[in-house]
């Protein structure tokens, strides 16, 4: 049998689960953005937590910026597009 192509599906459905996955999400990019410059922070010389706190916050607006976009465009935002958004603050992602 041949496989129908399927959108990528995340564990739960519905607004609901969509929702804390988003939130779940954001929290890792504020976390993964904030501590990746604490390094950078104390060699110029700024205040670690104002370092953490700005970059996190720069991490999170990006993404909340991309989910705005993917939202606007037909006024639903599918799991491709949630995926979108935030592959664009990992460096890492394929």
């Amino acid at each position: 049998m041949a496989k129908k192509d399927q959108e990528p599906t995340q564990v739960g459905s519905g607004a609901i689960a969509s929702v804390n996955n988003i939130i779940a999400r954001i929290v890792a990019v504020f976390a993964a953005s904030g501590l990746s410059i604490i390094g950078a922070g104390a060699i110029v010389g700024i205040n670690t937590v104002k370092a953490v706190i700005l970059a996190g916050t720069l991490g999170v607006a990006t993404v909340v910026e991309r989910l705005a976009r993917g939202f606007l465009d037909d006024g639903k935002l599918t799991v491709d597009e949630i995926n979108q958004a935030f592959a664009a603050v990992d460096k890492k992602a394929s």
